[in-house]
């Protein structure tokens, strides 16, 4: 391995970061859990679990499911206790384990099985685990964080010097911005949507741009994601086979290669310790807090499992936590749960001081932090065309309760702008308001058509300057009512006669008050009207949000329904945009590829 370069020294090093007891649990933490592993503790030590005899056929089956970078690791464990038939409550132990990437696990068990086919899930990441918990889905309990490792960029020696590695540090935002601009590297990422890597780095790059801002999405974050899709691969795996094969010129001149990516250190350390791994990487590690894959040992459905199967989950914990299982998971290249680390792996990872290897550790994104950069991720890679109708009703002057005064339309346009800054130049966006009698006879009017942000607008500036000014420009109508449902069907026939191929098509309404225009389409005949014009072959979903008590969700709900839309109801305005983003998330799983 003599390609390697060495942190300071070899002894074990720390993160820096807080203990593990003061981490964040966004999954609560079942006592009986604690309870089992901390018996089968007492147990161990008193000698009342016997070990050595012979097992006679008499076993606990245990299976886990677990993620593909620690499968093997997890494996090994399993197997050295069926070798030296470690026992539980008398019956010799006996681990299965099956590799299955998080998101995949996340989506079968956010179904709510009637009863899993496993007992124990260790994802690479909690975000999964809390997505779970978020959608209602199977009954989970987290315990203890078995492994960690932190999320680096890994650049083939010629790429990271380059950018100065290993005595130059960066930022998140630094790094990505060195490495994709100017004499641009080839830099590849897990995609976000199904790599918790991919998710995490993401998250820290938008951290980075708005910190020190007021919350709203930053546009640069957008910007450096349609940037990373353009070399997007679908898995941690799938990115990793995208590195030069070998170190000859034309190798790492081939442009199908990429010369760096962001990946965790354990998966930096299976490359540069592979045999047929390719050029070694070297880490560089943003100094302004690092993203971590935490390994949460976690058991599936708790209620259902039984005696023997909660007493078989709590011994392959503590086998796992012990000191031999330790060395297992550090000989795979993982971190102790608590970012703890023995100078070899980050040597062998490609690290090397003065790289922050030991940077404090970020909260990991909450649910809906999250929910938003998926939204935006999905916006920003399949770029959309999406029209916005607003209800512009003398309702919306309506103060909101505890907001300082402020009215329903002062937020809604505030949260609309926050939405806006999260599309990209190529996006398609425009604005209707509606309330009765507007435009003559007509209950609406279009403010700004819904063409690409980037493009150059009448009074010289871009359309996502004149747009942003029609937002705010958004105002109450004096004694105008709700003329929802023939604004609902112009709106939605617009956005079907302009589909555009490719983008991600919507339409989404915001409304606070139920349809009070007598002599409009009837309910009935509207949803007629919506079938007709629905197609799954070009899918316009309708997007509606109710603001308030008075909004009629139950007519909302039957609108949205032929288009395979989604209809929600939010309390205060100023969450618009972060349920737009949601529905987007949904939205979009179906739209065009």
């Amino acid at each position: 391995m003599g390609r390697h370069s060495l942190p300071d020294d070899s002894a074990p090093v720390g993160t820096g970061g807080r203990r593990p007891g003061t981490r964040r649990r966004t999954v609560v933490i079942a006592t009986a859990l604690v309870l089992t592993v901390a018996g089968t503790v007492v147990a161990l030590r008193s000698g009342l679990l016997p070990f050595g005899a012979p097992c006679g056929g008499d076993t606990v089956r245990l299976d886990v499911v677990a993620s593909p970078d620690i499968a093997p690791a997890l494996d090994e464990v399993a197997d050295r206790a069926r070798k030296n038939e470690t026992r539980t409550d008398g019956k010799c132990l006996d681990v299965n384990v099956t590799a299955r990437s998080g998101g995949e696990v996340a989506d079968s068990l956010g179904q709510r099985p009637a009863r899993s086919e496993f007992q124990v899930w260790i994802p690479d990441s909690r975000i999964w685990s809390d997505r779970v918990g978020a959608e209602g889905g199977t009954p989970l309990t987290a315990g203890g964080t078995i492994a960690s490792s932190p999320v680096a960029l890994g650049a083939v020696p010629s790429a990271a010097r380059k950018l100065g590695w290993p005595k130059k540090t960066y930022t998140w935002s630094g790094l990505t911005e060195a490495a994709t601009s100017g004499d641009a590297l080839r830099l590849g990422i897990a995609d976000p949507a199904r790599s918790a890597t991919g998710l995490l780095a993401l998250a820290r790059i938008d951290a980075a741009h708005t910190k020190g801002g007021d919350g709203a999405a930053d546009p640069r974050t957008a910007a450096t994601a349609k940037m990373l899709y353009q070399r997007v691969a679908d898995g941690d795996g799938q990115a990793l086979a995208t590195l030069p094969r070998d170190g000859s010129g034309a190798e790492l001149g081939n442009p199908r290669r990429n010369q760096a990516l962001l990946l965790s250190e354990q998966a930096a350390f299976t490359h540069n310790t592979s045999a047929d791994g390719g050029p070694d990487l070297n880490l560089f590690y943003p100094e302004d807090s690092t993203a971590r894959l935490d390994y949460p040992y976690t058991l599936v459905d708790e209620e259902e499992l039984t005696a023997d199967q909660s007493r078989a989950a709590g011994r392959f914990m503590t086998l796992l936590d012990g000191t031999a299982g330790q060395r297992v998971l550090q000989a795979h290249g993982f971190r102790a749960g608590n970012g703890e680390a023995a100078g070899q792996v980050i040597r062998a990872a490609g690290g090397h001081a003065p790289q922050p290897f030991t940077a404090e550790q970020a909260d990991p994104p909450s649910v809906k932090e999250i929910q938003a950069l998926l939204g935006m991720w999905t916006i920003t890679v399949q770029s959309a065309r999406i029209a916005t109708v607003v209800d512009a009703s003398a309702s919306m002057a309506g103060q909101v309760p505890g907001r300082g005064g402020r009215s329903r339309m002062e937020l809604a346009k505030d949260s609309l702008l926050q939405a806006l800054a999260t599309f990209t130049p190529e996006d398609e966006i425009g604005l209707w308001k509606f309330a009765t009698l507007l435009d003559g006879d007509k209950d609406y009017l279009e403010l700004s058509p819904t063409t690409r942000l980037g493009d150059r607008g009448t009074s010289g500036g871009t359309h996502r300057d004149e747009l942003a000014a029609a937002f705010r420009s958004l105002a109450p109508v004096p004694n105008g009512a709700t003329g929802l449902y023939d604004t609902t069907l112009a709106a939605y026939q617009k956005a079907r006669d302009t589909y555009a191929e490719g983008k991600f098509n919507a339409l989404v309404v915001v409304t606070d008050g139920a349809n009070d225009d007598s002599s409009s389409i009837g309910l009935d005949a509207l949803v007629t009207r919506l079938k007709k014009l629905s197609d799954p072959q070009r899918p316009v979903p309708l997007i509606a949000i109710a603001i308030g008590p008075e909004a009629d969700k139950s007519a909302l709900d039957r609108i949205v329904a032929p288009t395979g839309g989604s209809a929600h109801r939010v309390s205060d305005p100023s969450q618009i945009h972060e349920v737009i983003l949601k529905a987007i998330i949904t939205a979009g799983s179906t739209g065009p590829e």
